[in-house]
């Protein structure tokens, strides 16, 4: 569970599935219904950290080596804890997390064929212990995600990345929903309108609100 009296739920799935559009829907809905919310991203969820994320996303910067690579997304992850999460979470808000370690775990491990035991025990230790209570995983084909980021203008460094390699990430995902489903909800969205998913990812929400406003 996440430390504090607030709650971290985190929002995951491969670049273009709409994932970072449906934070913000959530991010309206929960302050619709009364909650206090803060909504942030990674890389770059705080100024800091956003030095960071700049040059995670360069697209110039080609051939970074895949564990300095990991070694950056862990050091803007350890300012953002301590910067953002951890302060929010002391002061109760729901906190809604746009990508966490759940990414890293599906980029670099999976994607970059990283050691899971590294990759776990850096996720760990970035992140200071904290463990999302619910991360919702926004789950679309691979070739269709990428061609919705790439139909929005130049991409990042990491949309540029050849298609096999999503296709790994999205196993990546789909290990850690088996391996952890309790915490990972799957959330299909081919096919779907953005308000369709959006209602989705609140039914799979509405036990773990329940149980935390009666904490």
């Amino acid at each position: 569970m996440a430390k504090g009296k607030g709650l971290l739920i985190t929002l995951e799935g491969v670049d273009g599935s709409g994932k970072s559009t449906q934070a913000r829907l959530l991010a309206r809905a929960l302050r619709g219904l009364g909650h206090d919310v803060l909504l942030t991203r990674e890389p770059g969820g705080s100024p800091r950290a956003a030095r960071i994320r700049s040059l995670l996303l360069d697209p110039r910067l080609k051939g970074l080596d895949p564990e300095a690579e990991a070694l950056l997304f862990a050091a803007d992850r350890r300012q953002h804890v301590a910067d953002t999460l951890e302060p929010a979470l002391r002061r109760g808000a729901l906190v809604l997390c746009d990508r966490f370690t759940d990414s890293t775990r599906a980029y670099q491990g999976a994607g970059r064929g990283l050691r899971a035991g590294d990759v776990d025990w850096l996720c760990a230790f970035a992140a200071h212990g904290l463990v999302p209570d619910l991360t919702l995983w926004f789950d679309l084909e691979p070739r269709a995600a990428l061609d919705r980021a790439r139909s929005k203008g130049r991409g990042d460094r990491m949309e540029a990345s050849a298609a096999a390699y999503f296709v790994r990430v999205r196993k990546g995902f789909q290990a850690l929903a088996r391996r952890e489903p309790n915490r990972i909800l799957r959330v299909p969205v081919g096919g779907l309108a953005p308000r369709q998913i959006l209602a989705l990812a609140l039914q799979g929400m509405e036990p773990l609100l329940k149980s935390w406003s009666r904490r």
